[in-house]
C-alpha cells in the first residue's frame, strides 16, 4: 500500500504485533535443549566492466542471476553442501547463505570457508564475460555518474526516491523495497540526508577555504586522536551549514563522544539521588507501574543513585532503565524523594589503590556510603545539579568538574569542528552496502538473551576490525565503515522525533503522534540490554530479593507505554517488555493489501515481524517463527549479529565468522561477562567509524570479565582478577568447573551469569577502561587475558581435533595480526590503492579509471589470482574458478556422430587407430 493508505492501519498493526508477540512468547517460552545451529549471510554486488574504456557500472541483472542460481540449486539438491540465494535491496545485489545450517561441532567450522568459496564459484557460473561480483562493501561510484551509472541505463530521480543522484530503477523490482524507500521518505516528511566527512587530501577542492594543514593527520583532531562522525545527530549543523558540511567531534575523553548536537547535550539519562527525608524512612519501594506497589519490594534505599527518565504523560514519576517506576515526591508533593544528580557523576569508592597486580584494589573507607544499608547521604549532596560544584570520580578520589552552565559559556566562543561532507539523499546509498552477518540458535530463551547482550558489546569492536567502506559516491570518505550511512539512509523520524519542536500538528496515525523524542534511527546500536538476570549477591544478607540494579542501561530508551503495560500484564518480565515496547515506537513501513485485520494474531506473526524486521539494530533477537505445517523445520530462539563489514576474500570472512562463533562458546563455557554501560557501546560505535580505528583507536571494554577474587593483603580487603593467578604463576585449580555444583540451576545456568547484569556498584568500580584493539584481542596486564587467548584456551578445553585446529589457528593468527596493525583492514588497503593510483590527483576524487582498476583488483584478490600481503600476510588464496561449482552427471543420452567425432578429434590427429594398437 502507498503511505497515505497504509498509515491508517498503523495503530492496528502495532497493537496486533504486540499481541502476536505475546502469543508466540507463551507458546514457545519453555523451549529448551536446542542444539547450536548457525549460519552466515554474504551479499554480492554485480558490476559491468568496460575494459577498453576503463569504466565500471552497476549491472541490474540481480533477479535474473538469482533465478538462474536457484534453478541450478534445485537440480543439484542431491549435494549435501549447497547455497541459498535471496533478493537484496539493490537491483544489482544478491544475498547468499548456506543451504543448511552449520552445527555445533568443530568440523563444521571448516565448512564455513568451503561454502563461501562454493558461493563464489557458483555466482561466477552465471555472470557474463564482462561482469564481476567481488565481495566489496559498496559500489564506489554509486550516485556520482548521473544517468550513466547502470547497465541498462536508468534516469536519475523518480517518485520513490525523489533523489538528485540515483534513480528508482536501481531498486530491486520487488514491491517491498520500493515501498520501503518511499514510505521512509514520506513518514520523515522529507528526503533522508546523509552527510559523511570528506577525506582531506592535498588538492581536495572543498577544503580550499579551510585553514592550511598537512593531509592525513587524523582529520581536524590531529595526532592519533580519532575524529568522530556523529551520524544521526546532525540536524542542528545541517541547518547551520547546509548539506555539504558536517560537524565532527574528537575522541579525547569519556564525555566528548556522547554529545548530541540536536538535543543540546549528552545522550545519557538523568541520574537521581534517593533521599527520603521523613522519620523512619530508609528509602522507596519500586513500582511495577505508577501507583502499583510490588509487595516485597525493598529498594532503592537512601543514598542510592538511580538512572531513569521522567514520563511526559505521567507527571511526578520516573521510569528506571530496568523497567520499574519511582515517584519523585510524596502524594501531597511536600516530601521530595528524588534529587537530580549530575549526569557525569556516579557513586564511587573513595579509595582505589593498586598493590602488586595491576588489577585495581578496593577497600572500604570509614564513613563511606553503603547504599545497601541506607548510609549517610551527606557525602552525595555535592552531586546534586543545584550544588555549586558537581563532582566526578577520578583515580584516587573526587575532582571538581565544570557545570553545564560553565561549559555552555565557554562553548559560545569556541569554534566547531566543521568538515566538508559527502552528501547523499536516498535509501539506496545505505541499503546498497554489502555486509557479513551471523545468526545463532541458542539452547533456550535465557541463553539467547544473554548472548544478545554480550554480542551488543562486541558489535563496534568487530566492525572496526572488519572496516571496508572508505569510498562513497566517487569520493574518499574520512570514515571507514558503512553503519552510519545506512543509519541515516533509513532514518524515518519526523522533525519532532529528531528533537526539534517544529510546530507541526501531531499526526494521529503515527506512533507517538510523531512527537515523541527518539534519539536514534531505526538502524543503530541497541538501546537496552535484555537479559533478565537474578540479583542474588546481597539476598542472604539483606533479604532484598527484588532489588533490581542495572547500571549498564544508561542511555535514553523511549518506549510505547501502552505496549509496555500490555506486555507486563501478560507476565513478561520488565527487561523484555521494555525491549519489545521500544521496538514498537516505530511504525510499520510495508503493508500489503488483504494482510491487515485478516491476519490471525494467535497463530501468525506478520505484524510483529513488520516492526521487528525494520528495526535494524546491531544485534537482533529473534523468537521462533510459527510452524504452519508439521513438516516445517523446528527453529529455536536466535540472536543475529549484524555489524561486521564484508571482506575481500572468503578466508577473511570465514575467519571473522568462526571467531565470533567461538567467542559465544567462550562466553558461555567460561561464564564471562562483557557488560559495559550502553553509552560506552554507543561511543565505541562512533569511534569504530573513524579512519584506521582498528590500528589507532581505543575502545571502552570491560576490565574484569570474571568476578574479582577477594583476599587480604595485610592492609585490608584486596580484590584481584582471577586471570592474574595464571599470569603470575599462582596455583590454579584443576577443577573442571569454575563454580560449585550448587551454583548451577536446573537449566545449567550459573549464579555468576544470572548476576552479571545486576552487580552492585561496589563490585563494579572501574569495571571498564579504554583499550587498544591489540589489547582487547591479545590481553592487557595480568587482569585481562585477551579474547584470542581465551578462544585458544577454549579449543584446548574441548580437545579440538588437529585438522580443524590447524585452520582455526590460521584464522586467529590473522585476526591478531590485523588487531596489532601488522595487517591492514580492507578500508585502509582500498584508501592506499586509490591514493597511490597513477591517475589520482590528490583531490579525494575516485575517477572512472581508478574505480575500474580498484574493482578488478578486488575481484582478483577474492578469486585468489592476486596476492596482497598487506591484507593477508603469508596466507595465499587457492584460485577460484567455475570448475567444481556443480557436480557433473554421468550422462547416457545419445549424441550425434558429428559431435562425437568432433570431441574425439581433440585427442588424436591419427588417420588410423590400429597403427597405435600394438598389432603387428
Amino acid at each position: 500500500m502507498p503511505w497515505e493508505k497504509s498509515k491508517k492501519h498503523n495503530k492496528y498493526i502495532r497493537s496486533a504485533g504486540v499481541r502476536q508477540f505475546i502469543s508466540t512468547y507463551n507458546r514457545v517460552k519453555d523451549l529448551k535443549g536446542d542444539e547450536l545451529l548457525w549460519g552466515d549471510e554474504i551479499e554480492y554486488g554485480i558490476f559491468k566492466l568496460d575494459a577498453k574504456g576503463k569504466k565500471i557500472r552497476l549491472s541490474l541483472r540481480a533477479k535474473e542471476v538469482m533465478d538462474q542460481l536457484n534453478e541450478k540449486e534445485k537440480s543439484h539438491s542431491h549435494r549435501v553442501e549447497g547455497c541459498n540465494w535471496v533478493p537484496e535491496y539493490g537491483a544489482w545485489m544478491v544475498e547468499a547463505t548456506p543451504n543448511r545450517p552449520y552445527t555445533g561441532f568443530t568440523h563444521d567450522l571448516l565448512r564455513v570457508e568451503r561454502n563461501m568459496r562454493l558461493r563464489r564459484k557458483r555466482i561466477l557460473t552465471v555472470l557474463l564475460e564482462d561482469e564481476i561480483a567481488p565481495t566489496v562493501s559498496t559500489f564506489p561510484l554509486l550516485g556520482s555518474l548521473g544517468d550513466d551509472g547502470t547497465v541498462p541505463p536508468t534516469s536519475v530521480g523518480g517518485p520513490k526516491t525523489l533523489s538528485d543522484y540515483i534513480g528508482d530503477g536501481i531498486i530491486n523490482p520487488h514491491p517491498r523495497f520500493g515501498t520501503l524507500t518511499a514510505n521512509i521518505r514520506q513518514r520523515r516528511g522529507e528526503r533522508v540526508s546523509i552527510r559523511v566527512p570528506l577525506f582531506r587530501d592535498v588538492n581536495t577542492p572543498e577544503y580550499g577555504d579551510f585553514l592550511a594543514v598537512a593531509p592525513d593527520t587524523g582529520g581536524c583532531c590531529g595526532g592519533n586522536t580519532l575524529q568522530l562522525w556523529r551520524y544521526g545527530k546532525g540536524d542542528a549543523s545541517r541547518e547551520k551549514y547546509g548539506d555539504n558540511f558536517v560537524v565532527v567531534g574528537c575522541a579525547t575523553s569519556n564525555q566528548d563522544d556522547e554529545f548530541d548536537e540536536s538535543n543540546g547535550g549528552p545522550v545519557t539519562l538523568q541520574k537521581w539521588l534517593v533521599d527520603v527525608q521523613c522519620e523512619g524512612c530508609r528509602g522507596l519501594f519500586y513500582r511495577s507501574a505508577p501507583n502499583v506497589i510490588v509487595p516485597d519490594a525493598d529498594w532503592p534505599r537512601n543514598g542510592d543513585i538511580v538512572v531513569g527518565s521522567e514520563i511526559p504523560d505521567i507527571p511526578g514519576w520516573i521510569r528506571l532503565q530496568n523497567g520499574y517506576y519511582l515517584p519523585m515526591t510524596s502524594d501531597d508533593g511536600k516530601i521530595k524523594f528524588l534529587h537530580k544528580v549530575s549526569k557525569r557523576a556516579h557513586s564511587s569508592n573513595p579509595e582505589k589503590v593498586t598493590l602488586g597486580s595491576s588489577t585495581p584494589l578496593f577497600r572500604s573507607a570509614s564513613g563511606a556510603v553503603d547504599p545497601n544499608k541506607g548510609g549517610d547521604v551527606v557525602m552525595l549532596k555535592s552531586l546534586l545539579e543545584d550544588s555549586p560544584l558537581n563532582f566526578e570520580s577520578s583515580g584516587s578520589g573526587t575532582t571538581a568538574v565544570k557545570t553545564k552552565e560553565a561549559e555552555d559559556t565557554e562553548n559560545k566562543d569556541g569554534l566547531e569542528n566543521v568538515r566538508a561532507a559527502i552528501h547523499m539523499d536516498a535509501m539506496a546509498f545505505g541499503m546498497g552496502c554489502c555486509c557479513l552477518q551471523i545468526t545463532f540458535q541458542a539452547k533456550d530463551l535465557d541463553e539467547s538473551r544473554f548472548i544478545y547482550d554480550q554480542l551488543a558489546v562486541m558489535a563496534p569492536i568487530m566492525m572496526a576490525l572488519t572496516a571496508s567502506t572508505p569510498v562513497l559516491k566517487g569520493r574518499l570518505a574520512d570514515t571507514d565503515c558503512r553503519w552510519g550511512i545506512i543509519s541515516e539512509s533509513v532514518d524515518d523520524r519526523t522533525v519532532a522525533e529528531r528533537g526539534k519542536q517544529d510546530g507541526v500538528e501531531p499526526q494521529t496515525e503515527l506512533a507517538g503522534k510523531g512527537q515523541r523524542y527518539i534519539n536514534k534511527s531505526r538502524y543503530d546500536c541497541i538501546s537496552a540490554y535484555i537479559y533478565q538476570g537474578v540479583d542474588e549477591i546481597t539476598d542472604s544478607k539483606t533479604g532484598m530479593a527484588n532489588r533490581v540494579l542495572n547500571m549498564y542501561n544508561d542511555i535514553h530508551i523511549p518506549i510505547d507505554e501502552e505496549s509496555y503495560q500490555l506486555l507486563r500484564k501478560a507476565g513478561i518480565d520488565p527487561a523484555l517488555s521494555q525491549h519489545i515496547a521500544h521496538l514498537f515506537i516505530r511504525d510499520p513501513l510495508v503493508v500489503f493489501e488483504g494482510a491487515v485485520e485478516e491476519v490471525d494474531d494467535e497463530t501468525q506473526t506478520e505484524h510483529f515481524e513488520s516492526i521487528q524486521s525494520t528495526n535494524w539494530q546491531s544485534v537482533r533477537w529473534k523468537p521462533p517463527p510459527p510452524r504452519n505445517d508439521p513438516n516445517d523445520p523446528h527453529v529455536g530462539w536466535r540472536t543475529e549479529f549484524r555489524s561486521m563489514e564484508i571482506q575481500l576474500t572468503d578466508f577473511e570472512n570465514a575467519a571473522f565468522t568462526v571467531f565470533t562463533v567461538l567467542l559465544t562458546r567462550v562466553i558461555l563455557t567460561f561464564d564471562l561477562n562483557l557488560y559495559i554501560p550502553l553509552s560506552r557501546v554507543d561511543a565505541n560505535m562512533q569511534r569504530a567509524h573513524s579512519r584506521n580505528a582498528a590500528a589507532k583507536g581505543k575502545f571502552f571494554f570491560r576490565r574484569h570479565m570474571a568476578p574479582l577474587e577477594e583476599g587480604d593483603d595485610g592492609y585490608g580487603v584486596r580484590y584481584t582478577s582471577m586471570f592474574a593467578r595464571a599470569v603470575n604463576g599462582d596455583a590454579v585449580s584443576t577443577k573442571p568447573s569454575g563454580h560449585d555444583d550448587e551454583d548451577i540451576d536446573e537449566n545449567g545456568v550459573s549464579k555468576q551469569r544470572r548476576q552479571a547484569p545486576f552487580a552492585p556498584g561496589r563490585y563494579e568500580e572501574n569495571s571498564f577502561e579504554e583499550m587498544t584493539m591489540a589489547e582487547i584481542m591479545t590481553g592487557k596486564g595480568d587482569y585481562f587475558p585477551g579474547l584470542i587467548p581465551l578462544v585458544q584456551a577454549y579449543l584446548d578445553h574441548i580437545n579440538c581435533d588437529s585438522i580443524s585446529r590447524q585452520r582455526i589457528d590460521q584464522y586467529l593468527d590473522f585476526i591478531q595480526r590485523r588487531a596489532t596493525g601488522e595487517l591492514v583492514t580492507p578500508a585502509s588497503w582500498i584508501r592506499n590503492f586509490i591514493r597511490s593510483h597513477k591517475s589520482y590527483q590528490g583531490d579525494s576524487v575516485v575517477s572512472d579509471e581508478i574505480a575500474h582498476d580498484l574493482m578488478v583488483a578486488c575481484k582478483e584478490i577474492g578469486e585468489g589470482t592476486r596476492h596482497v600481503p598487506e591484507i593477508l600476510g603469508d596466507i595465499r588464496i587457492d584460485p577460484i574458478t567455475t570448475a567444481g561449482a556443480y557436480d557433473v552427471k554421468l550422462e547416457s543420452r545419445r549424441i550425434r556422430n558429428e559431435h562425437l567425432l568432433g570431441v574425439l578429434r581433440r585427442y588424436t590427429n591419427r588417420k588410423s587407430f590400429s597403427s597405435h594398437s600394438g598389432v603387428a
